[in-house]
């Protein structure tokens, strides 16, 4: 779900159209409609305000004037990398538990004892 200062692709006919970054949202008059502020980035910038509900804002198609939209949350290339990185991180650490543990450590020292 899109929320302030995401940046999204406006799906226009099916085809992306433009970028535009989440401004503001606000609660409309009818329940579970939303008023979206969107900073689009064109020449030269616009700000539009769509009337959306929550799976609207979920990337779900709808029209306006009979043309079909979709919003498209788009993640950085910076962001998937970060988030990949915890992934394989959190699976490595996962890995090792179910493996028995990290290994164990043995004193040499405490072994000549015997």
């Amino acid at each position: 779900m899109a929320t302030i200062h995401d940046l999204v692709l406006i799906h226009v006919d099916e085809k992306p159209g433009f970028y535009a970054r989440v401004e503001e949202i606000l609660p409309d008059v009818k329940p579970s409609w939303w008023q979206v502020k969107l900073l689009v980035l064109t020449f030269p910038m616009q700000v539009f305000t769509w009337i959306l509900d929550d799976f609207q804002i979920e990337g779900a198609d709808f029209t306006m004037g009979g043309t079909p939209l979709r919003l498209e949350l788009v993640v950085s290339p910076v962001e998937l990398e970060r988030i990949e990185k915890e992934q394989a991180e959190k699976e490595s650490a996962q890995k090792s538990r179910q493996e028995g543990g990290a290994p164990k450590v043995i004193s040499l020292q405490d072994r000549r004892k015997k």
